[in-house]
């Protein structure tokens, strides 16, 4: 049964995550874990939210948006982890519990109107690129220290924290510098932006390291829904 699945999948992933936080003397409470649901069907998100889960992530706009309308009566936090176009924005910016790409002005140009226009408080992360890939989105680490502090003077906009995605093919001491430098980044800036209290870096397949090097927000989807079909 899909439900047994899930729950497996789901309650070895929350026994791993706390593992790590013992190993290391940290507290698994002070972990988020977002359920990236992008692709699986939304009688998945049933189960998950039976099994007491609330926060779920999705990659596309349109795909977030059907699946928020047909689970509408459920409590559920969506958020947006992929990259935003500032096109899209007006088909989220009324629900939307977190945004964590945002990474360019005219984007948060345009979350501010919209957000105006609907009288809400946006809650962003500041995506970092924290490996250098060029194929890959992100402010880049020098830069983000003012870019960070041109959103916390931004009405309507809240800046919650930061986030990476490490290098796709890189080995552990390369993800783990993707991270380290992240935690830098953020220790750094947080002491001006004291509201910043999310470092979201790590994903199924490096949240061990991610939750070493201080995160406190990790994106999995394979690990508790299973290997994704992408036909």
């Amino acid at each position: 049964m899909r439900s047994g699945e899930i729950k497996d999948n789901y309650e070895r992933f929350l026994e791993s995550v706390n593992n790590v936080c013992v190993r290391i003397g940290r507290s698994a409470d002070d972990i988020k874990v977002v359920a990236v649901s992008k692709t699986f069907p939304c009688s998945d998100i049933e189960i998950l939210y039976e099994l007491g889960h609330r926060d779920f992530g999705e990659n596309k706009v349109q795909e977030l948006r059907y699946k928020k309308d047909v689970l509408k009566s459920l409590d559920i936090k969506w958020h947006l982890i992929g990259h935003l176009q500032t096109n899209k924005v007006k088909h989220v910016i009324d629900f939307v519990s977190l945004v964590h790409s945002v990474d360019r002005k005219n984007l948060v140009d345009e979350i501010k109107k919209r957000a105006d226009a609907v009288a809400r408080n946006i809650k962003v992360l500041v995506q970092v690129n924290t490996s250098g890939e060029l194929s890959k989105s992100g402010v880049n680490p020098e830069n983000t220290r003012e870019f960070c502090s041109q959103i916390a003077e931004t009405q309507n906009i809240e800046l919650c924290g930061l986030m990476t995605i490490a290098k796709l093919d890189g080995d552990k001491n390369e993800i783990r510098k993707n991270f380290s430098d992240l935690k830098t980044l953020f220790d750094s800036i947080k002491s001006n932006q004291p509201e910043m209290e999310i470092l979201s870096m790590g994903m199924t397949s490096d949240y061990e390291i991610a939750i070493e090097e201080g995160s406190t927000m990790i994106r999995a989807g394979s690990a508790i829904f299973g290997n994704r079909n992408y036909n």
